[in-house]
């Protein structure tokens, strides 16, 4: 819908975030290193890894700084970076 708005939008989408009252998935940590270690189970353990507070805050303020053109999306592995796609490396479809 947000697509077919002709809205610029970006849209963070992790996982399962780490914060304050949030610690116990640090106990995964070793078996989302493990499942990443399978070729076949990399994409989904990564697409499904776990991001901190502080790696979603500093997600939306380069969301905010950056804005999209078009609709951008960013997944688990940009957000743990702590880099969104610029504007050159947007897909807008």
């Amino acid at each position: 819908m947000i697509r077919a708005s002709g809205l610029n939008a970006t849209i963070l989408r992790p996982w399962y975030g780490l914060g304050p009252g949030h610690f116990w998935p640090y106990r995964l940590k070793p078996g989302y290193w493990l499942v990443r270690q399978i070729p076949s189970m990399r994409e989904g353990a990564t697409r499904l890894g776990l991001v901190k507070l502080e790696q979603m805050v500093a997600a939306l303020v380069l969301s905010v700084e950056a804005p999209a053109a078009g609709t951008r999306i960013v997944e688990v592995p940009e957000i743990a970076s702590g880099r969104t796609p610029q504007p050159a490396e947007r897909a807008s479809a």
